[in-house]
């Protein structure tokens, strides 16, 4: 049976940039219980008062690792380096049985100084390359379904520690700091010990900002 609480919960859960504000007491109570009214009448099919909510909120536990974690501040604070590839361009082609093949065509002519990442999804795969291999892209998937072209793209890459796979909310804590600060991601792309992000070239200098000051907070 749904209660006032366990409404609360569920509300704050959908939102964590709002969970942390909470647990932080940094969000009027009032006024969250005002904006919860609403949604939590419509769940529990019944007028609820925004008193009772307000001591739901009070009453409520958020994560006790959420956002405050020892061995989290100690992973974001031991991050690896930064690097920054500029001049990027990422194409989308529709999975097809000689997708494959196609890259392996692409792969034989590409330097190793060549930034280029391939990601294989359900229904389409992308291309994340140097711009100046562009016209080597499209001769080599020529026959594919192009599905998308985007290109002024700039890749930001991270180092991370060893022990990164073993702390939760470490993507969570960099999501949210760039979604604070209104930075759109095109891409992600990450390997066991190696997180990248790719933006339009207008947004690089407020990413790296970002991802800097991850560092040493």
């Amino acid at each position: 049976m749904k209660t006032i609480a366990s409404c609360v919960e569920e509300l704050l859960l959908t939102q964590p940039f709002l969970e942390e504000a909470l647990s932080k007491n940094i969000i009027n109570y009032s006024a969250l219980a005002e904006e919860l009214k609403k949604p939590i009448s419509v769940m529990l099919r019944k007028p609820i008062k925004s008193g009772a909510i307000m001591m739901a909120l009070r009453r409520y536990n958020p994560p006790t690792d959420l956002g405050n974690s020892i061995k989290l501040k100690r992973i974001l604070n031991n991050l690896g380096d930064i690097t920054v590839r500029s001049n990027l361009s990422s194409f989308t082609y529709k999975n097809s049985n000689t997708l494959i093949n196609c890259q392996n065509k692409l792969l034989e002519h590409l330097n190793i100084t060549i930034f280029y990442a391939f990601t294989r999804g359900i229904h389409e795969s992308n291309i994340i390359i140097s711009s100046s291999e562009e016209k080597r892209v499209i001769s080599s998937f020529q026959n594919e379904v192009k599905i998308g072209l985007k290109e002024n793209l700039t890749a930001i890459s991270i180092s991370l520690p060893k022990n990164n796979t073993k702390i939760a909310g470490l993507y969570y804590q960099i999501f949210k700091r760039l979604a604070w600060e209104g930075i759109s991601l095109h891409e992600v792309l990450s390997t066991t010990n190696e997180f990248t992000i790719l933006v339009e070239d207008s947004l690089v200098d407020k990413a790296f900002s970002v991802i800097k000051n991850l560092k040493d907070q």
